[in-house]
């Protein structure tokens, strides 16, 4: 099913400042509280899809978006350069097999229900494994990021999301916490607009380099990628990308440190793409340790995670998928070992 339409959503829409109701005016929309400070004078369109930014609570500014222009975060483009870069990166580093595994997950648990809705965040372009939800003429997909393209169906901040509470079904934020100042609140923004019983997928970088310039903030172990959504019980969890491409992703920065530029770097890389397949053969503790990327498959829980919970969830991960099944239960462990005891036993 194509990208939905804004219009073909308004019931969803709610003043990023506010939450209040929105109105058309003219070919615009604005907050229905005319002293509301984000929306109250109305919301900018860019390439005819509406600005649904509290500005004045955002990195970016309106001037960017009524001025023709758009964001540069150094990482987006929809052109066919930016298409053939995309396929040599692929190329480099391999499909993100974990986000196309989960996709086929996310897909067959949304079959039995009514009319789902999904949105995706950072969807200004289609994320590598993301295709099969694309192709799925019954499930609705909404598509928010900073830039307009032809699969967004509107401009947004994700700390203040545009819709009103339990709107969707499931929500895909692929590659997209490691570029936003509070993670925190973003992922409290999800919790919000999901259905009580709704899933979400995410994949963050970890041992990655900075890849869009002033706007890369963050990185997460698996385990702070799991406190982060702690608020959330867990399907799925693991490595986008092991050992081996993180190790091809620090000789290509090294290279680029030398001062060889990008294009140069990336192609003195290219005959190193094995070292991704070694990933293969690595240990899973220690895989995840040094992974590239960590991804969480979950759904919406009214309970929160407690601090101690994480420190037996650091030896759970690490262990093969079906062991971690049957010590999840048998339930969570009594005492937690000290963490003296952790860090001696890594010397």
């Amino acid at each position: 099913m194509p990208v939905a339409q804004a219009k073909d959503i308004y019931a969803l829409l709610r003043c990023p400042g506010c939450h209040g109701a929105l109105i058309t005016t003219g070919s615009k929309l604005r907050c229905a509280d005319t002293r509301c400070r984000a929306g109250g004078a109305g919301f900018v369109n860019a390439a005819r899809q509406p600005v649904l930014v509290d500005f004045s609570r955002s990195l970016f500014d309106e001037p960017e978006f009524t001025d023709g222009h758009i964001p540069d975060i150094g990482s987006h483009t929809t052109s066919t350069f930016g298409m053939l870069r995309m396929k040599l990166r692929e190329g480099l580093f391999g499909t993100n097999e974990a986000a196309k595994a989960k996709c086929n997950d996310l897909v067959a648990r949304l079959r039995g229900r009514k009319d789902p809705v999904v949105l995706v965040v950072g969807g200004g372009t289609v994320g590598s494994g993301i295709q099969a939800l694309y192709e799925q003429t019954d499930v609705r997909i909404v598509s928010t990021d900073v830039f307009p393209s032809a699969v967004t169906t509107l401009i947004a901040d994700a700390h203040h999301l545009p819709f009103k509470d339990g709107s969707f079904d499931a929500i895909w934020i692929q590659a997209v916490l490691e570029h936003v100042l509070e993670p925190e609140l973003v992922v409290d923004e999800l919790h919000r607009v999901l259905k009580a019983d709704g899933l979400v997928y995410a994949d963050t970088p970890f041992m990655q380099q900075v890849h869009a310039g002033a706007y890369d903030f963050q990185r997460f172990s698996p385990s702070a990628h799991r406190w982060l959504f702690r608020r959330f019980s867990e399907i799925d969890a693991g490595a986008v990308g092991g050992a081996g491409v993180s190790l091809l992703w620090s000789y290509r920065y090294f290279l680029r440190a030398l001062g060889l530029g990008n294009k140069f770097a990336t192609a003195l890389s290219l005959p190193f793409f094995w070292l991704r397949f070694l990933d293969r053969f690595t240990r899973r503790r220690e895989n995840l340790d040094a992974a590239n990327g960590v991804y969480f498959f979950g759904m919406k829980s009214q309970v929160t995670l407690h601090p101690k919970d994480i420190i037996a969830y650091y030896r759970t991960s690490g262990e093969a998928p079906r062991a971690r099944a049957v010590n999840a239960a048998a339930g969570p462990a009594t005492v937690p070992a000290p963490i003296a005891t952790a860090i001696a036993a890594d010397q």
